[in-house]
């Protein structure tokens, strides 16, 4: 199982902690994968050395300078989470190359597409029955740092694996009429997502999520999960498929 753990999620220590506590129990049913972003304390370490970053598409524009910063606060975070998962080990993707990417496009720097996924360390971890806690930061063609969208770098982790993906995000999953709590979508198809983006009932930042899914789908993941990580328990409800948004080819 490939959880993607969003930095919007990941706010508040105190219910981190309890995420973490959640994904260490799921060993005993599953073998989870880690994949987590960072932007709220990249924001931080940004703002302490007063650099500030534009976004692009939904995606910070990195120039070198900021690479560094970049990098240096997802280690960071990185770090804690695989101390507060336990049983763990915290990577990056310049680790044994456990992410390959090419540059994006170059007007957004050091950001990177994922090409490939050093799935053979991932599962040498996992047969260990060590849970690996991945930062998205890969390493480039010419061996230097690239910024990776977790949400990407997770639905290419779960493709290589062939595994189911969870995004924890900040909203409850997928909904058919936005905020009725009723219009919940418990399971979408691929078709179903297509048309409610065209139809406008996915809509805002909604569909950058979605888009994430599908993506995961389209590498080889059987299903893609949209829940709330602000919430105790929600994550071993969306293993089982009791909660958030599933959505299957």
């Amino acid at each position: 199982m490939i959880i993607k753990y969003g930095g919007n999620a990941m706010k508040n220590p105190e219910l981190r902690r309890t995420v973490a506590a959640e994904i260490a129990a799921l060993r005993a049913q599953s073998l989870p994968v880690v994949v987590h972003g960072g932007g709220p304390v990249i924001e931080r370490e940004l703002t302490a050395r007063g650099l500030t970053s534009t976004f692009k598409d939904g995606l910070r524009v990195t120039p070198p300078e900021l690479m560094d910063v970049v990098e240096m606060a997802l280690c960071a975070l990185n770090k804690r989470l695989s101390q507060e998962v336990g049983q763990a080990v915290g990577l990056m993707g310049r680790d044994s190359e456990l992410l390959r990417a090419e540059v994006l496009d170059p007007e957004l720097g050091r950001v990177g597409r994922v090409t490939g996924v050093n799935a053979d360390l991932l599962r040498t971890l996992l047969g260990a029955g060590i849970t690996p806690v991945l930062g998205c930061v890969a390493v480039g063609p010419d061996g230097e740092a690239l910024n990776i969208n977790a949400d990407t770098a997770a639905g290419a982790v779960a493709g290589a694996l062939g595994q189911g993906i969870v995004f924890l995000t900040d909203v409850d999953g997928v909904y058919r009429d936005y905020p009725d709590p009723a219009s919940l979508a418990p399971h979408l198809t691929r078709a179903e997502v297509e048309a409610g983006v065209a139809a406008g009932w996915i809509a805002g930042g909604m569909i950058p999520k979605v888009r994430a899914a599908l993506d995961a789908l389209e590498r080889g993941a059987p299903f893609a999960t949209i829940a709330s990580g602000m919430t105790a328990g929600v994550l071993t409800a969306a293993v089982r498929g009791e909660a958030g948004t599933r959505i299957t080819p």
